[in-house]
């Protein structure tokens, strides 16, 4: 039988404090865990957010205000779509290269959506997607000719 050594056993007696856990926002917002800390008496934050929920984002005022900076904004209206003169250049140029418009997106590093809204003249001009298409396919997409 093993032995037990019998010098210098010594016995600590430190208070241990045991606590609840803390509770859980959401079980906190449960409404039968508010209605008993009312009826105990404990104290309750409230907090009411502005506009939660609802997709206002502004009063009637302040959108009228917004109405009018755009009615008195210099900018056009409309903005400005790919010429028809551009549109055929990409076009042909990617079809004597014998390119498909995802090949030529690849090489331009784009979507293939993007070539394809440039040829379909639905995309708002970008001089630097323009700029990647002149070098891939050898062709002048930018300047003068092309208003």
């Amino acid at each position: 039988m093993p032995m037990r050594s019998t010098g210098g056993l010594k016995q600590e007696w430190e208070p241990i404090v045991l606590h609840k856990p803390k509770m859980k926002a959401q079980d906190l917002r449960d409404p039968k865990t508010v209605n008993k800390a009312l009826r105990t008496g404990a104290q309750i934050q409230t907090v009411k957010k502005f506009d939660a929920g609802l997709n206002k984002k502004a009063t009637a005022a302040a959108a009228a205000v917004n109405v009018r900076k755009l009615d008195e904004a210099a900018e056009p209206a409309a903005l400005e779509k790919v010429p028809v003169d551009v549109r055929q250049a990409i076009q042909k140029a990617r079809i004597e290269k014998k390119m498909s418009q995802a090949d030529l997106a690849k090489k331009i590093n784009e979507r293939t959506q993007v070539v394809t809204e440039y040829e379909n003249g639905k995309a708002v001009p970008n001089q630097l997607v323009l700029g990647k298409m002149e070098k891939v396919l050898g062709v002048k997409l930018r300047g003068k000719n092309h208003k």
